[in-house]
């Protein structure tokens, strides 16, 4: 699993966001609002697709 921090994370609608974002973009995942982290289970190319997914709606996304 890799892990990335999303500072930008302030709220349950952002959960939502994501979650719905990476859901669409076909992905295994967990979101942590208090941790403001998204765990991605699966290899680069999947960490890629999330980042970019992320980058879509409006959240910074770098590797923890």
């Amino acid at each position: 699993m890799t892990q990335l921090k999303v500072p930008d994370m302030r709220c349950e609608n952002c959960v939502k966001r994501i979650t719905n974002a990476l859901n669409d973009a076909k992905l295994s995942f967990s979101v942590s609002l208090p941790d403001k982290t998204v765990r991605i289970d699966g290899d680069e190319n999947a960490v890629n697709t999330a980042i970019s997914s992320l980058d879509d709606i409006g959240f910074e996304a770098k590797q923890d």
